[in-house]
């Protein structure tokens, strides 16, 4: 995959991409690939100490950037906060299959693969580098009357 990012002329195309910071870099990018089939874009920007200034893997044309810890400039990995307040939502063709590889890749089951009532059969997990992925597969189109619906019983007024 050929970036366009700093190529003048070149058609520009709104998205988001998630940047994540993690420690260890190296290890992350390996463990995406061995988890979600990933696979690593040229050019990581590796500092001559071995920190990764930047890289990007993409999972099924999805890009997802990365780069390991910087405190002298803010940028701290979800270890070093305690937690993060973003989830990673990747939508795939199989979840069972995926689900099943990135736990043995590492990664650990938070919720089980489970048909949820918006439609998705979806689970959480989180990777050993303090993120947390919900991978989901669609099963169902659901109205947002049925959505509504649906989702009136599972909640409670306390």
């Amino acid at each position: 995959m050929t970036s366009t990012l700093n190529t003048p002329g070149a058609a520009v195309r709104t998205a988001l991409t998630p940047y994540i910071c993690v420690k260890d870099a190296p290890a992350a990018i390996a463990f995406y690939l061995a988890a979600f089939g990933a696979t690593e874009s040229p050019g990581r920007m590796t500092e001559p100490g071995g920190r990764v200034g930047h890289a990007e893997v993409t999972i099924d044309g999805v890009p997802i950037m990365l780069a390991d810890e910087h405190p002298e400039i803010g940028v701290l990995s979800p270890q070093t906060l305690g937690g993060s307040s973003v989830s990673l939502h990747l939508i795939v063709a199989n979840v069972d299959a995926l689900a099943a590889r990135a736990v043995a890749a590492g990664a650990t089951l938070l919720r089980p693969v489970t048909d949820q009532v918006y439609g998705q059969r979806s689970c959480k997990l989180a990777d050993p580098f303090g993120h947390t992925w919900m991978l989901a597969t669609p099963i169902e189109a659901v109205s947002s009357e049925e959505l509504q619906r649906r989702v009136a019983g599972h909640y409670t007024v306390a």
